[in-house]
């Protein structure tokens, strides 16, 4: 594996008007980790990641990623009017498009739907496709903006475990946007915490995989990260 340099921010700023989105805002992604990163609404999280995607221009401070990025977003964004194979290989080029394709949707569960028309997915297979679709470019760096906020939660947590076993077979780095303290430590090596355009907390999350609610780590760590974003849990047991 070629050694790539980490995923760095320094410095970023970003504004709009008079309101600050990002507050010279550091950052750090090695190869290969998973990060999760938290905040309430408007703390600059889909900001930070469309500026890692290039999607806005940087304005004040420095951002270093890989050339090889991809980002998967919340709505699946497959074009109605390609089968399913041909939105995962819209792009690729080479005359193999069409079986990488194939490879990657078998690796999400969906090669019974290759020729399927995008209408007739359902939520958790379109984003299956819009996984695959990004896992078919081998990222060096993979942003995923909260992709499974629309879902419902069995599914949810099947599109979890697989974006697990995506990540420990592929070992790209990876950015995980989301608002669940769950979410991150079930999938996470380290949760990042934004708050007013700054990190203002970052911690290890030290769980053997793969991970369980019921791990004995995971209810303290629960606590802890919700405890970073004001967020306290009044006990069931309490008079």
């Amino acid at each position: 594996m070629t050694k790539l340099q980490p995923i760095r921010v320094e410095g970023l700023s970003r504004r709009f008007g008079d309101q600050t989105v990002l507050d010279d805002l550091d950052l750090t992604i090695h190869q290969g980790e998973f990060v999760a990163l938290l905040g309430r609404s408007g703390s600059g999280k889909t900001t930070l990641l469309r500026t890692l995607a290039g999607l806005d221009a940087v304005e004040e401070g420095s951002v270093a990623v890989p050339r090889n990025v991809a980002v998967v977003f919340q709505e699946s964004r497959l074009l109605p009017w390609r089968r399913v194979w041909q939105n995962v290989a819209l792009g690729l080029p080479g005359h193999d498009a069409r079986d990488r394709a194939v490879a990657a949707l078998e690796e999400v569960g969906l090669s019974h739907r290759l020729d399927a028309w995008p209408l007739t997915l359902s939520g958790g297979e379109a984003q299956r496709v819009g996984i695959a679709r990004a896992m078919v470019r081998e990222p060096d760096f993979l942003m995923l903006d909260e992709p499974f906020a629309s879902l419902d939660a069995l599914t949810r947590l099947r599109m979890q475990a697989m974006v697990s076993e995506l990540w420990q077979k592929h070992r790209c780095a990876v950015l995980l946007v989301t608002h669940d303290v769950d979410e991150a430590l079930l999938l996470g090596d380290r949760a990042v915490v934004l708050d007013r355009g700054r990190i203002s907390r970052s911690f290890s999350i030290n769980m053997s995989r793969p991970r369980h609610h019921d791990d004995p780590a995971f209810a303290p760590a629960r606590k802890d990260l919700l405890a970073s974003l004001d967020v306290f849990e009044t006990s069931r047991n309490a008079a």
